[in-house]
């Protein structure tokens, strides 16, 4: 029951929260057209980042992997190319926004 209370306060909170949105106008151009790209533009830098840390990683696993166990090569390799394929899909879809944002 109190778990109950306390989830519908957290709707009636986020509700009452976002109310102000409705009162914005439209973009009326300005700082905040910049803000945007420079934001997408940052977003876009730190998902690279982060998908060579990740590419990095995955690659460094599977040549350990393959040192200890050479015969699941084929096995290995397959499962690293679909991982690097998922963490490139990141960059991917970053810099599709940064297009749909510029």
């Amino acid at each position: 029951m109190r778990s109950k209370m306390i989830l519908l306060l957290l709707v009636v909170f986020l509700m009452c929260a976002a109310t102000p949105v409705f009162a914005q106008g439209g973009e009326q151009g300005g700082v905040s057209g910049n803000l945007n790209v420079v934001g997408a533009i940052v977003g876009m830098a730190i998902a690279s980042g982060l998908c060579g840390l990740a590419q990095g990683k995955a690659v460094s696993s599977a040549a350990e992997a393959l040192a200890r166990n050479p015969a699941a090569g084929g096995n290995i390799q397959t499962l690293l190319v679909l991982g690097l394929a998922f963490i490139e899909s990141l960059a991917i879809f970053t810099l599709l926004i940064v297009f749909v944002k510029g």
